[in-house]
């Protein structure tokens, strides 16, 4: 078990950007029956999704919440000392976007550029990283955009993943900050890999004349060997499993209980699930914000989209959050962290 600890540092902003293009799940009758559309849509809790057009990728969108959140702090962008991009739709396969992204956004050529990937739980993979940074002593604050296009590697026609996946880009400032703590515990278990993957196009299975040829998969699904493949029943069973354990641990590793936390924000892939999960820690459902029915699963800016669409009007002189991330990898994370000085923008469309 990774537990870590890091002192003294805080989210100074937070912001998000989604497409306005929206898509209404209960249009999706060409892949669904009816009766079974409407069904699946109460148990997964995912009305409607944000679909980018085809030429935005998920490093525009994230661009786009950059530069609100520079608006809304007055940051000096020669005061960004770090620049982490995290996606798994990155605008290519060299060179990594975060460089892109350094010269867009008008940053110091001194600023430290690198690409994460890590799906749904990369936002806290990511913020632990980001936040690590600001244990050195040269290191006053790390910019980390965290955005995904999953609708470009999404089948429309996939039963399995058609009426899940939106788009959207966020970004989190953070920097340092006397008598606030971080808290996380980071878990893998790759023996799983193959329950959410894209088999082909990668070093293992090349891009090849055959990587296009779409084919309705043993357990039903459709799709090509470059377009997204999920086994739900595998990765249902495993956040099962590990989620309300790993909220425990992080709790007690940490000192706290679940009465010291003042909201819970899941990652946003199913309301069943979800709800299962609070049930099981015997949670206040009050306490749990969601944006899923709102903007699907955006697989690892669940996080941080759901803090700025539902909690930017939050108004409580406590603020303890505990984030939880799970999917991809397989890999599960949990931390805690404050939000009570965390400048929160208004939601952004383009």
């Amino acid at each position: 078990m990774a537990f870590v600890c890091i002192p003294d540092v805080h989210i100074r902003g937070l912001a998000a950007c989604v497409p306005k293009n929206v898509v209404r799940n209960s249009s999706l009758t060409d892949v669904f029956p009816v009766e079974e559309l409407e069904k699946v849509i109460s148990s997964v809790g995912i009305e409607e999704r944000r679909v980018a057009d085809s030429g935005v990728c998920a490093s525009d969108l994230c661009c786009h919440a950059a530069e609100k959140l520079f608006a809304d702090l007055n940051v000096d962008r020669s005061s960004i000392d770090v620049l982490i991009f995290m996606s798994q739709t990155a605008d290519y396969k060299i060179p990594a976007t975060s460089t892109i992204l350094q010269d867009k956004l008008g940053l110091s050529r001194e600023t430290i550029c690198f690409d994460v990937s890590l799906a749904c739980s990369g936002y806290v993979y990511a913020l632990t990283t980001a936040f690590s940074y600001l244990n050195l002593p040269d290191i006053n604050q790390v910019l980390l955009l965290d955005g995904e296009t999953f609708s470009k590697i999404v089948n429309p026609k996939d039963k399995t993943n058609a009426l899940l996946y939106g788009d959207a880009g966020t970004a989190t400032l953070l920097e340092k900050h006397d008598g606030t703590d971080f808290f996380c515990q980071l878990n893998t278990d790759g023996s799983g890999w193959d329950a959410v993957n894209i088999p082909g196009g990668g070093g293992r299975n090349p891009f090849n004349e055959s990587s296009l040829k779409e084919e309705i998969r043993e357990d039903g699904s459709c799709g090509n060997n470059v377009q997204l493949y999920m086994n739900g029943i595998d990765v249902f069973n495993f956040t099962m499993k590990v989620v309300p354990k790993s909220i425990r641990q992080t709790l007690e590793k940490s000192k706290m209980d679940m009465g010291m936390i003042d909201k819970i924000v899941f990652h946003q892939a199913n309301k069943f699930m979800t709800d299962f999960f609070i049930k099981k820690l015997k949670y206040p459902c009050e306490n749990v914000p969601y944006s899923l029915h709102k903007f699907g699963n955006t697989s690892s800016a669940t996080i941080p989209l759901t803090i700025v669409s539902e909690l930017s009007d939050w108004t409580s002189d406590r603020k303890k959050v505990l984030l939880s991330g799970f999917g991809a990898g397989l890999s599960w994370a949990t931390a805690i962290t404050d939000l009570s000085e965390t400048h929160i923008s208004k939601i952004i469309e383009v």
